[in-house]
This record gives structure tokens, sequence and C-alpha cells, in this order.
């Protein structure tokens, strides 16, 4: 079993085991009239938004706080209005929850991922002719501020680089040890791929031995939307591949563990997660750039940033990192942008340097 169809069981299962039982009954046939055009996991994340929107509904104080959220009927839904989605969005901006137990604030950004499940679901009701109207048109999306796209610097990757391949990376010995025995060449493949193709850390956790084609340089990632794509990675990358394979194959046998499709596995010899992921690019990039939070999505940011600077070309980049708009290629790798700005500079020019006046200081004799 691949490692999309093994997460697609598991969010399947979770969604219908521990979510559609605490949300009114007509979801159900939302979630199956979705279910053609969303992956499991985009279901889930739905699912659970729609959770936190139905306990908001049945609060006390709010327009059903005399139900609870499994009581609620399509005739109940017909009744909520504009502003009910609205006070749910600034609800949303900062609560409490597990019975006050945990405090949340949600950025514009988690609030219009929330309001956008909720839109999902009246659209449906709508089409479905079981509500009169949309009212969640009629609220205004929360305005999502554009952050500052953190990277790597050309120093910071070969620092990071020099961590991975060291001996010595870490203050004690004992971890320098176990580091080197259990660790380094997995970690090692893991960050330089990462660099290496900017890869989404879920296409990388996602790999099994059978996408890597080293005839060719190349594998095959499973992309959002379930879509293949075959990538290309250099030959020093496929040094570091190789090495970690001899290495994989080695600790395998030592642990006399059976093999698996996973190319990058876990020290319980198991496909590693994302978490873990994160993880190792925070172990090693910490040390260089302390002041900077480097996770797999800055490693992908640097490396989009680099590959523009190499190829002048955005609609290269825009193909490699897998992304259907080009601006989404623009708005999470800015320093394209401004180095699109400063090129063109000089590539128009109406005014010559002849035609300027002479602004020289007289000469004094």
């Amino acid at each position: 079993m691949s490692y999309t169809e093994d997460r697609d069981i598991k969010y399947l299962n979770k969604l219908r085991q521990e979510l559609l039982p605490s949300l009114p009954s007509f979801c159900r046939d939302y979630f199956v009239g979705i279910g053609m055009r969303t992956t499991a996991l985009t279901r889930y994340n739905y699912a659970t938004d729609l959770k936190l929107f139905f306990e908001y509904l049945t609060m006390d104080g709010s327009v059903f706080e005399f139900l609870s959220p499994t009581e609620i009927s399509i005739d109940d839904m017909k009744t909520v209005s504009k502003r009910d989605v609205e006070r749910f969005l600034d609800y949303i901006d900062s609560y409490f929850s597990d019975n006050k137990q945990t405090y949340i604030k949600n950025k514009d950004s988690a609030k219009a991922r929330k309001l956008s499940a909720v839109r999902s679901l009246f659209a449906y009701l709508y089409r479905s002719d079981l509500l009169p109207e949309n009212v969640t048109l009629k609220v205004d999306v929360p305005k999502i501020r554009e952050k500052e796209i953190i990277r790597l610097e050309d120093d910071e990757v070969v620092g990071v680089l020099d961590e991975l391949q060291g001996a010595d990376t870490f203050s004690s010995d004992r971890k320098n040890t176990y580091n080197n025995k259990n660790t380094k060449p997995r970690d090692n493949a893991i960050v330089t791929l990462l660099l290496g193709t900017g890869i989404r850390v879920s296409e990388l956790v996602g790999l099994d031995l059978s996408d890597i084609d080293f005839d060719n340089n190349s594998f095959t990632v499973t992309r959002k939307g379930e879509k293949r794509s075959i990538l290309y990675f250099s030959d020093d990358i496929a040094l570091v591949l190789q090495d970690y394979l001899v290495f994989r194959a080695e600790q395998l046998k030592k642990h006399k563990s059976p093999d698996v499709p996973a190319l990058f596995l876990s020290l319980q010899d198991n496909r590693i997660s994302v978490r873990a992921v994160e993880l190792i690019v925070k172990k090693y990039a910490s040390s260089v750039t302390p002041l900077k939070h480097i996770t797999p999505h800055k490693l992908r940011s640097t490396y989009g940033t680099a590959l523009y600077r190499a190829t002048k070309d955005i609609y290269v980049v825009a193909e490699v990192l897998g992304h259907k708009d080009i601006n989404t290629t623009k708005k999470h790798y800015a320093a394209i942008s401004e180095d699109i700005k400063k090129e063109a500079v000089d590539k128009v020019n109406f005014v010559k340097s002849s035609d300027l006046p002479d602004t020289s200081p007289d000469d004094p004799e």
C-alpha cells in the first residue's frame, strides 16, 4: 500500500469514526457530495472546522444554545444569518477549548480556511435546494497579510551542509556517537534532497524505493491532488542517496527488520513522519541560524529562490515546485519579485546618457 493510500484510509476512518458522529446528520450527505473532488485529508480538515462551527452555534448565548450540534436540522440552518457567521469568525480569533484548558488564537489565514469550510457546506446545501440562499457569500473573507519570506542565505546553506557532513555536529560526544551511528546518513539524504529539489515535506515522506531512478537521476513524487510528477536530481545528490541506501540496508539487517517500500525510515524502521523530518531540519539548522525558525518549507523557499536566480524563468520555478498558479510562486518567493523589478530597470531605457544635461561644475580657471 502506498503512502497516500495509507494516509487516505487513516483520515477517512478518523472522519467517519471521530467527527461525523458529532456533526448534524445532513453533513454525511455533504461529505459524500464532495468526495469525488476532494482528498480524504481535505474532508477531515473541513469536518474539524465544521465541528468547531457547530459547537459555537450551540454555545450559551448563541443562536442554537438549547441544542447539541447533532440536533441541528436543515430548518434550523435556514435561520443562520450572515451575522452569525461573522460572530463565529470573531469568536475564533481567540478562545479557550477543551473545557477551557487550551487557549487558541487564530491568524487571519486560519480564519479564512475555516470560513472556506463553512462556505463549502452552505454552497452544497444551497445547490441541493435545502437552503433558500447561501448567506456565507455575504461574509467578507479575512484579509491575509503578506508575511516575510524566510529562507537560508548561501552561506547558511553551506553551514547546514557542513553540519550534516561533519562528525562533531553536537556538543556532546555521546550525541555525536549516536547520531553518526544511527541517523546521520539518513538525515543528510533528507535535508540534501529537500534543499536540492524543493519538494514538499509530504512529498518526501511519501517517497518509496521504487520511485528512485538512478539511471536517469530522477524520482517520482505524488503531488497535491494525487498528481504524479517526475523530478530530477544532481550527481551530488545521487551520491548522497546511494550512501544512504547502503546505510539503510545495513540498519534493517542489524535490526533484523523486514524491508518496507518507504525510502526514508524512522528509528523503528517504519516510514518516517512529517513531524520527524521537521525535527531533523530544526536539529541541523538551529545552530547555523539560531534566529531563524527553519522548517522544510523554508528549505523549499530557499530552493525556489535559487532556481529563479539561476534560470531567470519564473515559469520553470512554478513547474518544478508544482504550483498551479504562477501567483503562488510570486507570493511565496518574495525575492523573485524583487529580482524581476531590479532586472526591469535595464530592459527599457528611453533616455541615453548622451542626452542628459551636463551637470559637472564649471572649471574655476
